[in-house]
């Protein structure tokens, strides 16, 4: 029996990437590879056989075989880059909406910071749609990935799930942040509303020693790093 309307409701995240995994069918320059986070085992499974079963424009859906990092499974669509992309993926997630029971899906390019609605507009503008084009546009990018942005870290693994923003060293527990902004630095401190915190300096030292030699300063309870001339605005998730 096939997949109805909400049989995934609560189980699919609302934020999908494009970009940021390798292809398996052939070069990342000719394949767009769209990924999906997914709750449950058997839900990822569902999903990945609703893509496979569903859409004739897709090379191929895989999921991981197991629970990921960040206690998600994978779902993975591969298809062929070109001038339909944004069409295309609009219309895998018109059936991913159904099937989760979601108002608005956003998605996330390659690594960057900031996920955005859905629209075939905003796909078009940001997925590159032939392989010259992918290849100069991922060159030019890398300041906007969260994991170029940490490339002077001592961390050893940086991770994003829906806005959520996951940092690792071995030996230490995890450090979480909701992704607040991201951009050039005067603009972006000038969008800060709070004031300078001057109470914390232990948890800007901790953070120093745990990230790396970045700008710290809080406002409020809004942290910012800055680097290669760009500041990255988060709010620390404590348990």
């Amino acid at each position: 029996m096939g997949l109805r309307a909400g049989d995934l409701q609560d189980l699919v995240y609302d934020i999908f990437e494009v970009d940021n995994f390798q292809s398996k069918m052939g070069e990342d320059k000719d394949i767009v590879t769209v990924s999906f986070s997914v709750k449950e085992k058997d839900a990822a499974e569902d999903l990945m056989n609703f893509f496979e079963k569903g859409y004739g424009f897709i090379l191929d859906a895989d999921r991981t075989p197991g629970e990921q990092h960040d206690g998600t499974y994978k779902v993975f669509v591969e298809i062929e880059r070109n001038n339909e992309v944004p069409e295309n993926i609009v219309e895998m997630c018109d059936g991913v909406l159904k099937l989760a029971n979601l108002s608005e899906l956003k998605f996330r390019y390659h690594k960057n910071f900031r996920a955005v609605p859905v629209t075939q507009e905003a796909l078009a503008e940001q997925i590159p749609t032939d392989p010259d084009e992918y290849n100069g546009l991922i060159t030019n990018r890398d300041i906007e990935s969260y994991f170029e942005f940490f490339d002077r870290s001592y961390v050893d693994s940086i991770s994003m799930l829906g806005e959520t923003l996951t940092i690792k060293k071995k030996w230490a527990d995890p450090l979480q942040f909701k992704f607040i902004d991201f951009g050039p630095v005067e603009e972006t401190i000038n969008n800060i509303s709070e004031s300078f915190n001057a109470n914390d300096f232990a948890e800007i030292i901790f953070l120093s020693k745990y990230v790396g030699d970045y700008n710290i300063t809080k406002y409020g309870n809004k942290l910012t790093f800055e680097n290669k001339g760009n500041v990255l605005v988060l709010e620390r998730i404590v348990f």
